[in-house]
């Protein structure tokens, strides 16, 4: 089975140290094969082939052609040679794909290409399939959610593995946003995609080559074995953001694998993260989006709404979903948070995380102390958590004790005393920071602070804030938008203020389990059945509201029904015509 194995080039390319030395070891000048004499015959003049100065001495002319897919292998049992014409329209068509000028010979921007480290996926595949992901016969299950974890990192990297976990997370996320899947990640469980960081050969026959070259691999979803792994080479350089000449963007890259393990090949588009060359970084995570043709690819295989069925799968049982974890359904929220632009609901150990279009990414909850290191291992509720306009940090608060983020990582220096803010020891029940005024508020039962984040005094409240003051009484948690909306959030209800006037919208208090964690679906349509079946029914029987746990085991066992009758059905057709 194929691998998409992604070689993305760098500004040079750096052979493997032991292939240097045997070419220094090396007295005689390599030979010209018969198959090289019958390429170089297609440059425009013979001399320049008798001095290919920089000429790889394997993989090069006839055989880079053959390994990419633009030539058939040659026949062993023959020895025959390729056609001249054979010859010359795979360069055509490897020209066209890569988008150089359609020259049919040798030249200087073809032999750029053949010298360029890219991936070792071919670019033709005649056989690629183009079924829908339900026709193809994947490792996975049934399921609108799915795992990923990362096993292993590079032991020497530029970048923290929080900050690896976290790039990681965000090009799963590109492609969750255009399709009905959604990722999550666990720490200690067998995940449906797996990711590591490995080093030259690694027992998948598909051997790294230190750094440059080849950068990472990864599987196609027919691959029953491997579907799902993700290799990257542990000798590169991972960056983020970094010049072209320096690194290689690993965001970028990430992007490009988790297409091939989506399902998806090359394209020729230079415009497309799937395009076999490395384009150098992407970009903002927060703000990348899928080009349109890859936007369309990818819907083209698993669509843009949820179907009954859908690959891939989570590996848990139906049994084990949610078991252990606070039920989001049923429990009071202790904090609430918008982060990065998405939304953080906190209970106990635990949050659920919501994407910038409000869709949940798990049903399970994840440990705090997993995703933001440097928080106590004991921790076992969080009061309180925003997100500080000025410079983006994030801020912790539980019991008497705060403490600062960037990004996933603690700053030095804490814990400290959230006497800092001029707060009582005793903690606090609440935090937001309310865009209009430019300052943050605590709050605990009865009780508010206004804290000036420039000046880093306690201050009396914007005069609309205090007039209101009394509706936000008592509550668990204060979510404020970028925009300045406030959401309230109270037991098992929120409610909805405007963020100009502060007054309260018509139709609250809703609840918070069914419009933010996803805790209800439509009900299941049961048809009352024939009498002649022996089962009486009440005319207006719905059947049970599911949870989205539910949901996903009564898809599974749908699928398995449905899969079971489109297989007999034929059959009985066919049976029922020779009767007739």
């Amino acid at each position: 089975m194929e691998a998409g194995k992604v070689c993305f080039p760098k500004k040079y390319h750096r052979r493997p140290q032991q292939q240097l030395l045997e070419e220094k070891q090396r007295t005689k000048p390599p030979a010209i094969s018969l198959h090289w004499l019958l390429f170089c015959l297609l440059l425009p003049s013979f001399s320049s082939c008798l001095s290919p100065a920089p000429m790889p001495t394997h993989e090069s002319g006839e055989e880079w052609l053959i390994h990419y897919g633009y030539l058939p292998p040659a026949d062993p049992t023959t020895g025959q040679l390729q056609t001249w014409e054979a010859v010359t329209t795979a360069l055509r068509v490897m020209q066209r794909f890569a988008g150089i000028a359609e020259t049919g010979i040798l030249d200087n921007a073809t032999l750029g290409l053949i010298w360029m480290p890219r991936c070792a996926l071919p670019d033709i595949t005649p056989n690629f399939p183009s079924e829908k992901a339900n026709d193809i016969p994947v490792a996975f299950t049934c399921t609108f959610y799915f795992s990923h974890r990362v096993k292993s990192y590079p032991r020497r990297a530029r970048l923290s593995r929080e900050t690896m976990r976290v790039l990681i997370y965000y090009a799963l996320k590109v492609w969750s946003e255009a399709i009905p899947l959604t990722f999550h990640e666990v720490g200690d469980h067998t995940a449906d995609i797996s990711v590591e960081f490995l080093q030259l050969d690694h027992h998948d026959s598909y051997p790294f080559d230190g750094p440059g070259g080849m950068v990472a691999h990864a599987f196609f979803p027919r691959d029953p074995q491997r579907a799902g792994t993700v290799h990257f080479d542990g000798d590169e350089e991972w960056t983020f953001r970094s010049p072209d000449d320096f690194g290689t963007d690993l965001f970028a890259v990430a992007i490009h694998e988790f297409g091939h393990s989506l399902g998806l090949a090359h394209s020729s588009s230079k415009h497309s993260i799937m395009h076999p060359y490395y384009q150098g970084p992407v970009g903002d995570p927060l703000q990348y989006q899928l080009h349109i043709e890859d936007h369309a690819e990818i819907q083209k295989l698993y669509g843009n709404t949820f179907p009954f069925c859908c690959f891939p799968p989570t590996q848990y049982p139906c049994s084990r979903l949610g078991k252990g974890f606070p039920d989001r359904c049923t429990s009071n929220i202790d904090a609430v948070a918008q982060i990065r632009g998405e939304t953080f609901f906190f209970k106990d150990q635990y949050f659920w995380r919501l994407s910038q279009s409000r869709h949940l990414t798990s049903p399970q909850p994840a440990l705090t102390t997993h995703f933001w290191q440097g928080l106590p291992s004991a921790l076992h509720k969080v009061d309180a958590v925003y997100e500080r306009p000025a410079d983006h940090r994030i801020l912790f608060f539980s019991g008497p004790l705060y403490w600062v983020f960037k990004d996933n990582s603690v700053e030095e220096g804490y814990p400290r005393p959230i006497t800092d803010f001029g707060l009582p020891q005793g903690g606090i029940s609440g935090a937001f920071s309310w865009p209009s005024d430019q300052k943050t508020y605590f709050f605990k039962g009865d009780l508010h602070w206004c804290y000036d984040e420039t000046t880093r005094h306690i201050e009396e409240a914007s005069p609309l804030l205090q007039e209101s003051w009394e509706q936000f009484s008592s509550v668990d948690s204060v979510l404020s938008e970028s925009d300045g909306t406030l959401y309230v959030f109270k037991g098992q209800q929120y409610w909805k203020f405007d963020q100009e006037t502060l007054q309260l919208q018509a139709g609250y208090p809703r609840s918070i389990a069914t419009d933010w964690l996803d805790c209800t679906i439509e009900p299941l349509r049961i048809m009352p059945t024939s009498p002649s079946l022996g089962v009486k029914l009440p005319p207006n029987f719905r059947g049970p509201q599911l949870k989205i746990e539910e949901r996903v085991c009564f898809c599974a066992a749908f699928c398995a029904i449905s899969s079971t009758l489109l297989n007999v059905l034929p059959w009985a057709l066919l049976t029922l015509q020779g009767l007739a």
